[in-house]
């Protein structure tokens, strides 16, 4: 119970500054689809760079976070030497990386079909290198037990990159149409996207200073049997994330080459990726889970075995996802006013693409077995197989149906891996998950999920009182059934 309560803990001030941030961060979604029509496409080509900056992070890491974790936990291995070689090895890379592509940043330019915008193509490679080093610090501070530093750091990094977007997209314009002279000699009213880059550079950059404390006092000097067995571990956790990133951004990447016009696609995947951030809740209930989760798994491991306490985590995980899901679906008729009216018409793949979240989380918990057996390989088949239906059925299917194909593409293939990691994983690390009990939760979710909408309610508010009174049933179950008041320890000192 008490590696429950820290595990609890650290998602709570994990899940705090990662809500609190993607919420701020949110907020320059209507900034940019207020400023960048969704016919213009400018949403588009700024969802289109990030996707391929995400793969090109995953890359850089080669998987040295989840390696740190593996070795930094051994109790045959000095956690220091590990994080500085982790730190050489990613350091190293990235440097490479940025040098290589600065050499070829008139052909890479070309190649992504941005030959009139190499400054794009230049700034995120950039960015990317920094935001790669800066994983590994920021893995020692979990290690550490530091979320206070780490919430801290990333939520200066969002509100920075906030008020910089803020400056360039909405007081230059401002100032240059009353004070020209004041911001003339930096500001291009037509570089509105490219500003966007610019924001995003800056503050990656100025990140790299709080970390100062987290790279003095080791020794940074290279241990190469150690650097060989952490590559050799972290290979193929590099693959699986290679092709998981992939999984969540290649119908992205290739969008705009699956139509004839790539303006267009450029338009619907802007459209899409608007629509799509809708379902932020879920997406950040998962990445705080696992910022808390990976770290309190390879500690647990040391102690032994903790199956049971996997097994609840995953049930708990399961519960709130679903209770996000109600409350995203349920709120609609509010959280759309977050995208501008124009792209409204994407509103009908929040609950798919949520439900894919739902699926990429359940595959998260179950991908602990592989990573405690070090038959990690596992991991790299799975994704691989993932990454082969959403490439397929996105060539498939977008062509026709424009982005819904590619919400249901995406549940497709994390629903067929995080079937096939149950199956394989049962039988090469039993966990007795509590299955009748996660089928009664899912159920139920479904049939408030149902009601919400297929019952005629036109008046808003009174719509909105319905939803809210079928999310309290879902609590109201979840309390009965597994969250007893008398269990909480505030609540506890007021019921006698």
């Amino acid at each position: 119970m008490a590696g429950m309560k820290s595990l609890v803990k650290d998602t709570a001030i994990y899940g705090v500054s990662s809500i609190l941030g993607r919420f701020l961060n949110y907020l320059l979604v209507p900034l940019y689809t207020s400023v960048l029509p969704a016919a213009s496409g400018g949403y588009g080509v700024v969802s289109n760079v990030y996707a391929y900056t995400a793969l090109i992070l995953v890359l850089l890491t080669f998987g040295m976070e989840t390696g740190f974790f593996r070795f930094a936990n051994k109790s045959d291995e000095q956690p220091e030497k590990v994080y500085a070689n982790s730190l050489l090895f990613v350091g190293g890379l990235s440097l490479l990386f940025v040098t290589v592509c600065m050499i070829f940043l008139g052909p890479i330019s070309s190649l992504l079909e941005y030959p009139d915008h190499p400054d794009y193509v230049g700034m995120m490679i950039v960015v990317v290198a920094l935001d790669a080093f800066q994983c590994i610090p920021f893995a020692y501070l979990r290690y550490r037990k530091r979320p206070v530093k780490f919430a801290a750091i990333k939520l200066f990094n969002i509100v920075g990159n906030i008020l910089l977007n803020l400056f360039f997209l909405l007081l230059c314009p401002w100032l240059y149409v009353r004070c020209p002279d004041a911001v003339s000699w930096f500001y291009d009213p037509d570089y509105l996207v490219g500003y966007i880059f610019v924001s995003n550079l800056i503050m990656s950059g100025v990140q790299m200073f709080f970390f100062i404390p987290e790279l003095r006092g080791f020794s940074y000097r290279a241990d190469r049997a150690l650097m060989k067995r952490m590559v050799s571990y972290s290979f193929p956790i590099l693959i699986f994330g290679v092709v998981g990133i992939l999984n969540q951004t290649i119908d992205k990447m290739i969008y705009p080459f699956l139509f004839d016009d790539r303006q267009e696609g450029l338009v619907q995947l802007g459209i899409y990726s608007a629509a799509s951030k809708v379902a932020l809740i879920m997406a950040v209930f998962t990445q705080a889970f696992r910022y808390a989760y990976e770290p309190f798994v390879f500690g647990k491991n040391k102690e032994g075995d903790n199956r049971m306490m996997y097994a609840s985590a995953m049930k708990y995980f399961f519960i709130f996802s679903l209770l996000a899901f109600l409350a995203v679906m349920g709120y609609m008729d509010l959280l759309k006013y977050m995208v501008a009216r124009d792209y409204w018409e994407g509103l009908s793949v929040v609950a798919i693409v949520m439900g894919a979240e739902i699926f990429k989380g359940i595959y998260f918990n179950l991908s602990f077995w592989y990573k405690l057996t070090d038959e990690t390989q596992w991991g790299a088949y799975f994704s691989l197989i993932g990454c082969a239906v959403i490439l397929a059925l996105n060539v498939w299917l977008v062509p026709r149906f424009g982005y819904v194909a590619s919400a249901w593409a995406s549940v497709a293939g994390y629903g067929i891996i995080t079937l096939l990691s149950f199956l394989i994983g049962q039988k090469k690390y039993p966990v007795d998950y509590p299955l009748k009990d996660m089928a009664a939760y899912l159920v139920l979710a479904a049939v408030l999920f149902v009601l919400s909408e297929k019952v005629p309610i036109a008046n808003v508010p009174l719509r909105l009182a319905f939803h809210t009174l079928l999310i309290l049933v879902f609590v109201a179950y979840i309390v009965r059934k597994d969250l007893p008041l008398r269990a909480i320890p505030f609540i506890n000192r007021f019921i006698k």
